[in-house]
């Protein structure tokens, strides 16, 4: 899963030392800051700053349990409404 992958790569480069900015942490693991955002809304990762523009991100920033567990549902909601809109019961708009 592709996510995970992401995950364990976010794992691997924050440590409780190094800091990293919103758009350095997407580009070190693939992926659109939007992702990262959702986190954040939903409490998984916890940034310093207030806004994205200030975010710095360290390895204690991470809820891994969390993580994992928000990445699996996200993964899970996006494959029932490919099913669903396959036979035409969801509206994706």
């Amino acid at each position: 899963m592709a996510r995970t992958v992401k995950l364990d790569l976010v794992s691997e480069l924050l440590d409780e030392e190094l800091e990293m900015s919103l758009d350095e942490l997407c580009e070190a693991c693939p992926g659109p800051n939007q992702w990262v955002v959702e986190l954040v809304e939903e409490g998984v990762i916890q940034p310093v700053g207030e806004a994205p523009g200030d975010w710095r991100f360290t390895g204690t920033s991470l809820n891994t349990p969390g993580i994992a567990l928000a990445i699996d549902l996200i993964e899970e909601i996006r494959e029932l409404r490919q099913r669903l809109s396959r036979l035409d019961i969801y509206d994706t708009e």
